[in-house]
């Protein structure tokens, strides 16, 4: 039996169900597979700050370097500003293991409502590709006059044409193995200096992909057209702010953000994260939806498997995606905040359920 090292992060909030949740079914599924993971646990987050002042402790990166994985639940309280949470534990892991490719899917399943009442399930089937660590995430920049009335502040948008070549390369090769569009977002009629860079780099890489259509749309214009025809979309390839706005706002059309899977992805580290956040109003109420972090299980399981060349991964990941699909069809297995009964702790149930059978048929 195969074993892979996972460290775990749980955060925050929902965060502390749902992962316990996502793993449990990351476990049945590599059951089916004979593939072990071996889960170390920190416990860093709001409540290590209130200890400590710190989010997470000095050589914290260092810990997470062995692993072969990072599961991470949910980050944010709100009594934190989220300045702190994200500088002080979800950047800083992006950075150090290079995770350049923020990759989250949004399909409507059968039997989940689109607020666009006119779409079915399978008829939004998209993945918004966000540059992950630069453009205004990289933390350029500072105050002048801080606290005074005429204070200053300037924040710099950092664009490398290795950044962008990356991301937009991962971006091709996921259209490659789906329906063969990628689209470019961009506000390059102000951003002339950074988006210029990014389109001319997507350019140069969608002329060397001629077998793959490409296309290109303005920031403020793709979210109107997302919402006036979304099953349009293939993939979508952004900058770092962009990528935040339009994955949040595909995921909605899709039924929510507690569907939406989420990896940020590099070449040698993955962080599996749900795409909604700590929740806190939800937190010990058994009523957190866990399809977000189990459905990024799998797109964990897929990195694994191509970078692993594993193919028992990439069958354990599909009859995680399978299963919830069963799931979701039907009105009695589906979470509260669906319109289903089910609580966090009976859903997996469900699902793991569901996954023997599909396994034995």
């Amino acid at each position: 039996m195969r074993t892979f090292r996972i460290a775990v992060i749980a955060g925050d909030g929902v965060g502390q169900e749902v992962v316990p949740a996502a793993l449990r079914v990351l476990s049945h599924a590599g059951d089916k597979f004979g593939i072990r993971f071996d889960c170390t646990y920190y416990d860093w987050g709001a409540e290590y700050y209130f200890r400590h002042g710190h989010m997470m402790p000095p050589g914290a990166l260092d810990l997470l370097a062995d692993s072969d994985a990072i599961f991470l639940g949910a980050i944010g309280h709100p009594d934190i500003p989220d300045h702190i949470t994200l500088n002080g534990l979800l950047l800083p892991i992006r950075r150090a293991f290079d995770q350049y490719a923020n990759v989250r899917p949004a399909f409507l399943y059968p039997g989940v409502e689109s607020p666009l009442r006119k779409y079915s399930g399978g008829r939004i089937d998209m993945v918004v590709v966000r540059e992950n660590t630069e453009g205004e995430y990289a933390q350029v920049g500072g105050f002048l006059y801080h606290h005074h009335p005429d204070e200053v502040a300037i924040q710099t948008a950092v664009f490398t044409r290795r950044g962008i070549e990356r991301v937009v390369r991962y971006a091709f090769e996921l259209a490659r193995s789906r329906r063969k569009h990628v689209t470019a977002v961009h506000k390059q009629n102000v951003l002339r200096m950074t988006d210029g860079l990014f389109l001319k780099e997507a350019r140069r890489i969608a002329d060397a992909n001629k077998g793959i259509a490409y296309d290109e749309q303005l920031i403020d214009s793709m979210t109107a057209l997302l919402i006036r025809n979304p099953s349009r979309y293939d993939v979508i390839v952004t900058t770092n702010m962009f990528g935040d706005i339009l994955s949040d706002e595909a995921s909605e059309l899709a039924g929510g953000l507690g569907l939406g899977a989420s990896i940020n992805a590099g070449d040698s580290h993955c962080v599996a994260q749900a795409q909604h956040g700590s929740a806190p109003n939800l937190a010990g109420t058994d009523k957190a939806n866990p399809v977000s972090l189990i459905l990024s299980a799998a797109m964990l399981l897929e990195w694994l498997a191509r970078h692993r060349t594993r193919d028992d991964l990439a069958r354990a990941a599909r009859i995680i995606g399978d299963s919830v699909d069963v799931l979701l069809t039907k009105p009695e297995t589906r979470t509260v905040d669906l319109g289903g009964t089910l609580g966090t702790r009976a859903f997996v149930k469900c699902l793991t359920d569901e996954m023997t059978r599909r396994h034995n048929s």
